[in-house]
């Protein structure tokens, strides 16, 4: 064990006055000391899980004062002093843990100016995956950070706010045999301080945030490659670094792809790409050094699913966009991080779908584009751009309107403006802010000023409310469509009197390769109808809209869904169809009759959102268990035959051919409980477990689920020991996740009980908690469980893991059970949570007004049609 010599001593020098805790609104700092550049020297002791910190800052004051405010969080501090004007002056630190904050305090004003801090200070490598923290293995522990959104402060103090960009110089003493990586190149690797040590020190940063800072220790191994001239390295523990040459591959093609696209050079001399074995999030954008969590980045091509490869080119194009969009240039604050999460969500879509253009993106778009609108049209949603003071506000930001949302405004934008403009007005944007800060008005009033089209007004419509459209088509006369808007509610029950309306660019269908998109604001307007087999309001599905036809134009398009139709309409048609089922505008036996008529559908996105929704059919508006017999038989009426007509997996066959087999073969198992589905993928499950080479892995992936659902004890017992032994990250997550899908009361607590016995990372763990949630069978048992064992459940909670776990409760269909949820939570409080719990109570609401709604005309359509195939 390393002990604290060189800082120790000091720490006695200055007593840190803990002030109380105060709970406020805002926890800014004020704007008085503009940080310049820092200078960190860090010694973590693996072992003992601590490190120690000297660092100096360099900043300019704005006007004289006699204390300086900047951001600490478990930090004790040793001697602080600021040097100015070659004068050096000692402070006094308070420590104010509630706001997350430090002050030093001198005993005379600091003149306006240059202003050299140096600070002495020690932590602890934390086992909540956020700050300098402690990854382990059974083999040993890493050190790794994560910094963003406010955690930065946990390893380093400073002025951990976004706007407050800076250079880094930053060294690393490390045991020897164990390496460093950090966000730019190593310029020196020396012995010492003490034997068994060595410095390893850094290629000073340009300007960037503080939550963008990375540095790792331990025995990463690396693959490498290049791209435009620019090192690419791929690292991962010893035993993993093969899995890493997926992700490799896609780096050095999307590097190029967006050096092309942004007409900027990537801004960093190398690019390093780092799987952690704890992690929280999917990954981190940090600047020329992404870390990722291993599912995120190590796939073994031979076996892994085509899910599992998309999910790691996905995860890797997200994180290399951010390098301009969030790196490069950084919104100002936490309220506009869909300036980076929206942008680089839409951008990553780019280069995949130059890479993989067999993975039909655009269709994945699609698919995205209904999950987001299902999520914006409840009650809690909220606006892209929302108050965030708090940490705790800062990270509930994180979340699909952030993300997707944000995406699908800049999706329909482009469409509208049309993929060179669009590509002109980033790149304006990008040259005047390079490794600067900027707003939502800077990015829109540039591609405002840039086309010459209302996009300040369009972007600023969807940006500032919350909420989603529904546009309403009133039928084709002479040429003309009429078409008005109002706010779309999943639940009728949540409108209000409160008028909005959006200024969108609707694109209406036509004969010609180019749709019409002429501009909508709120009233009704009449639109020019072009000519087109159907009358469709939202060509190629980047509308960020729902749609209702009239009674003729509906019937249309139900007749024609398939030879009029490109497979992105049929999606967005499908989501917008189900939308108004879901809400009650319209029986949810015509969505029954709509699916029906796209039974023998060649995408498999069009059978997933088919699938998606009739799993919300059979969770929450079928009550019954004839109910549910009759729907799973009607299942497999439809959709059996779909599945018999595909033959037998073979290498090099179409990704999309591979993906709709295991569609229709989940929606015939789970939903349609067809017995010889379920024997088939016990049988798959079990030789994919045994010889994962031998199997399609994307037909295993689905039979996992399903042979679980219906597994005895000795399955469980194989999936467990897959989980624990496999070295494969994402074949080990396979089987873990599978555990949750068990319905068997003992196999439910038997689960549980392993989720939280220490054997299963708590990154994991409440995954399976959520899992379980998900189903009507288990839900209850489990919510027993989360209730009874809650010290247990309480310990694996991490920052971002406790709102999806709360959001988890949103499953139950219940008023007494709502209630229960509120009482619970009120009573065992869940930091960053109360929106996550605000929409878990509506999401039960909506079930319960939903299945009030819709049971009935669930089951009248059962009793008539269900036994057909009730195609129109």
């Amino acid at each position: 064990m390393r002990s604290p010599i060189r800082i120790a001593p000091r720490l006695a020098l200055v007593a840190a006055v803990l002030l109380p805790s105060v709970t406020t609104v805002a926890q800014r700092l004020p704007n008085v000391a503009r940080p310049e550049h820092y200078t960190l020297q860090l010694a973590p002791d693996l072992q003992a899980a601590t490190f120690t910190g000297e660092e100096t800052i360099d900043l300019s004051l704005a006007e004289a004062v006699d204390s300086i405010v900047l951001n600490a969080w478990q930090l004790k501090f040793g001697a602080v002093t600021a040097q100015v004007g070659g004068k050096t002056w000692p402070a006094e630190v308070t420590l104010d843990p509630g706001l997350q904050q430090a002050t030093f305090h001198f005993d005379r004003k600091l003149p306006a100016g240059p202003v050299t801090l140096k600070i002495a200070y020690s932590g602890i490598l934390n086992g909540e995956l956020r700050g300098f923290y402690l990854s382990r293995t059974p083999k040993r522990n890493y050190a790794v950070t994560q910094f963003e959104p406010t955690d930065a402060r946990r390893a380093f103090p400073s002025f951990d706010e976004p706007l407050y960009k800076a250079t880094f110089d930053v060294s690393l003493i490390v045991p020897q045999g164990d390496t460093a990586i950090g966000n730019t190149n190593i310029v020196s690797d020396t012995p010492g301080p003490i034997a068994g040590e060595h410095t390893i020190t850094f290629v000073r940063t340009p300007k960037m945030s503080t939550y963008l800072v990375a540095f790792l220790v331990g025995d990463f191994k690396c693959l490498s490659g290049e791209s435009d001239g620019v090192p690419i390295r791929a690292c991962a523990t010893p035993d993993k670094v093969q899995l890493a040459q997926f992700a490799l591959s896609g780096a050095e093609f999307f590097l190029h792809y967006y050096d092309n696209y942004f007409g900027i050079k990537y801004p960093m001399p190398k690019l390093d790409m780092i799987a952690i074995p704890d992690f929280e999030a999917g990954a981190m954008e940090n600047f020329g050094a992404i870390t990722y969590r291993e599912t995120a980045m190590l796939v073994d091509e031979k076996t892994a699913s085509i899910n599992a490869k998309k999910t790691v080119a996905v995860d890797v194009a997200h994180e290399m966009a951010h390098q301009w969009f969030g790196d490069m240039v950084t919104m100002e604050w936490w309220n506009n991080i869909w300036l980076n999460e929206g942008f680089a969500t839409w951008m990553s879509n780019k280069p995949l779908a130059a890479w993989k253009p067999e993975w039909k993106i655009p269709e994945s778009q699609a698919a995205e584009l209904n999950q987001t609108l299902d999520l914006d049209g409840g009650r809690a949603t909220r606006a892209i751009r929302s108050r965030a003071e708090t940490p705790a506000e800062i990270n509930e930001m994180f979340d699909g309107i952030a993300y997707g949302k944000a995406a699908a405004v800049l999706l329909m934008t482009e469409n509208y403006l049309g993929e060179e403009a669009f590509r002109a007005g980033v790149h304006r944007y990008l040259q005047a802010h390079m490794y600067g800060n900027a707003t939502a008005e800077d990015f829109w009033n540039t591609l405002q000023a840039s086309s010459g089209k209302p996009v300040d007004k369009i972007m600023e419509s969807l940006v500032v409310q919350p909420g989603e459209p529904l546009l309403t088509f009133g039928g084709v006369h002479d040429g003309k469509a009429e078409v008005s808007q109002k706010r779309f509610f999943l639940n009728p029950k949540d409108a209000t009197a409160q008028q909005q309306s959006w200024v969108l660019p609707v694109c209406i269908k036509s004969a010609a390769d180019q749709p019409e998109c002429p501009i909508v604001k709120a009233g009704t307007q009449q639109l020019q109808a072009p000519a087109a087999p159907v009358f469709y309001g939202n060509a190629g599905g980047k509308g960020y809209y729902r749609s209702r036809y009239d009674s003729v134009d509906y019937q249309q398009l139900l007749r024609q869904v398939e030879t009029s139709l490109t497979p992105s309409e049929r999606i967005t048609f499908l989501g917008s169809q189900w939308a108004l089922a879901r809400a009650g505008i319209s029986p949810v036996g015509d969505f029954l009759n709509l699916a029906a008529a796209v039974r023998d559908d060649n995408s498999s996105f069009v059978i997933t959102t088919v699938s998606s929704a009739l799993r919300i059919i059979d969770q929450q508006v079928a009550s019954t268990s004839e109910e549910h017999k009759e729907l799973a038989a009607w299942v497999r009426k439809n959709f059996a035959p779909a599945l018999a007509r595909l033959d037998a997996p073979v290498a090099g066959e179409a990704p999309d051919k591979s993906l709709l087999r295991a569609a229709l073969f989940g929606l015939l198992g789970n939903i349609g409980s067809d017995p010889a589905i379920i024997a088939d993928a016990r049988k798959i499950s079990e030789q994919y477990l045994s010889d994962p080479a031998s199997v399609d892995p994307t037909l295993a992936a689905a039979g996992l689920n399903i042979a679980a659902q219906n597994g005895d004890a000795a399955f469980f017992d194989q999936l467990q020991r897959v989980s624990q032994t496999s070295g494969d990250p994402q074949l080990r997550t396979q089987a873990l996740r599978a555990l949750a899908s068990f319905r068997d009361g003992a196999m439910v607590v038997r689960a549980l009980d392993y989720a939280l016995s220490g054997h299963v990372k708590n990154q994991d763990a409440l995954r399976l908690v959520q899992l379980e949630m998900r189903d009507r069978r288990t839900r209850d048992a489990t919510w027993q469980y989360v209730q009874q064992n809650w010290p247990r459940v309480r310990a694996q909670i991490t920052t971002w893991m406790g709102g999806e776990l709360v959001e988890s409760m949103g499953d139950f269909c219940s008023t007494d059970r709502s209630s229960q949820v509120s009482e619970f939570f009120a009573a065992h409080s869940v930091s960053a949570t109360s929106h996550a719990l605000d929409k878990a109570r509506d999401s039960i609401a909506d079930c319960v007004d939903l299945r009030m709604a819709q049971g009935p005309n669930l089951k009248q359509w059962l009793q008539t049609k269900g036994t057909t195939s009730a195609v129109p």
